[in-house]
């Protein structure tokens, strides 16, 4: 069988490869932080497993080294270092910082690295002249050292799933942040799943030592199984530090776009100190925090065209139908509409307490959305104001 880039690689790489993309620059900032060092390798490492295990890349590896099978303990390697990390970055996240903690995760490392030597050693020893992409595991299940090559790195990621799924659920009951509690989540199915893909290869390699073929399991059934634990771990590793990071930039963007029906009101007011221009790709926040010191700013300088009775009759003809702070955006659309007229014509309201620019600060959300219904604003404006009219005229 020819090897052939498979679609099944594709998206889990992809998935980890953006996610390693996106947290580069956050490494790059704070590569001093431990967790985010740890987080970054974890990711990479992830990716290097999934580019490596390939098909084509495993046939490229071996024909461009010209050693056959080199991309086993090649890809093991990486694997190996998934492992250690994995189990690092879940005592980092159960056990606050000490010496005991400390001492555990480089016992980690150690072991680990270890293991890592082994492969390498155990793929040295080995005579393993045919290149397998497919079926490796199974083909040299009875050849002596890459037997026991692929046992090694089989029970060491057994180990490793076996030891981090016991500790997750021991966590789990104490884990309240919604986030981390999503992380854990994600960190057991996906060692769950990788146990699963252990406990398949292990069936297979075995049913070739009693002479029974089982090669479906480890070249078919096996692969998926990986995947999956590779994507599900890695978002377990990631939800918790970029899903509040997340939640804070859509509730930004959210309040950015509700804000702009009324900032497009009151950009007709010409402040003092021109507003810098910040462009679509600067910080989201960054250009809430300017569109709130825009209208602010605006309210400020509109505070003498603001009618405090034509806003309190507003709100009374809202309250009637809607919820006051509902009305309270009414009213204040329908006084921002009111004084931004006067603003162009320059005709401040005289004789008037001016206590509606305070109001309407406190309101602004509530003043947006309520712009965003002209009809409503317009439907409003025209009773109240006929009806001070009339009043006047009595």
């Amino acid at each position: 069988m020819s090897p052939h880039f498979h679609v099944p690689y594709l998206l889990p790489t992809a998935l980890l490869a953006i996610a390693l993309a996106f947290k580069t620059p956050t490494f790059l900032r704070a590569w001093r932080d431990p967790d985010v060092r740890a987080t970054t390798l974890l990711l990479t490492w992830a990716t290097a497993v999934l580019v490596v295990i390939t098909p084509i890349n495993i046939h490229r590896l071996n024909v461009l080294t010209g050693v056959p099978n080199i991309a086993a303990p090649w890809a093991y390697s990486f694997l190996t270092a998934f492992n250690a990390t994995g189990l690092t970055m879940i005592i980092r996240w159960r056990e606050a910082p000490s010496e005991g903690r400390r001492r555990r995760m480089i016992r980690i490392y150690w072991i680990y690295a270890a293991v890592g030597v082994g492969l390498w050693a155990t793929f040295l020893l080995a005579h393993a002249p045919e290149p397998r992409v497919y079926d490796l595991d199974t083909y040299y299940a009875c050849t002596p050292w890459m037997r026991e090559h692929i046992l090694l790195y089989v029970l060491a990621h057994m180990v490793s799933a076996l030891v981090a799924t016991y500790m997750l659920w021991r966590w789990l009951p104490e884990v309240t942040n919604r986030w981390l509690k999503t992380g854990v989540i994600f960190l057991q199915l996906g060692f769950a799943s990788g146990l699963v893909f252990d406990v398949t290869k292990l069936i297979a390699v075995s049913a070739r030592w009693f002479g029974t073929d089982l090669d479906l399991l480890s070249t078919k059934a096996a692969p998926p199984f990986a995947l999956v634990e590779a994507m599900l771990v890695a978002l377990g590793f990631i939800a918790p530090q970029t899903g509040p990071a997340l939640q804070r930039w859509s509730r930004d963007q959210r309040d950015y776009w509700r804000l702009r029906s009324l900032w497009r009101v009151v950009r007709v007011v010409k402040t003092a100190a021109a507003t810098a221009r910040l462009g679509f790709w600067a910080p989201v926040d960054l250009r809430l925090v300017q569109r709130r010191q825009r209208i602010h700013d605006a309210l400020r300088l509109l505070a003498p065209y603001l009618d405090q009775v034509l806003y309190r009759q507003a709100y009374e003809a809202a309250a009637a139908a809607h919820g006051a702070d509902e009305a309270h955006g009414i009213a204040g659309a329908v006084a921002i509409q009111a004084a931004t007229d006067a603003y162009r014509d320059q005709t401040p309201v005289v004789g008037r307490p001016q206590q509606a620019a305070p109001d309407i600060a406190d309101h602004i959300d509530a003043v947006s959305r309520a712009l965003s219904r002209p009809r409503l604003i317009g439907s409003i404006r025209r009773r109240v104001t006929s009806t001070e009219s009339v009043t006047a005229h009595a």
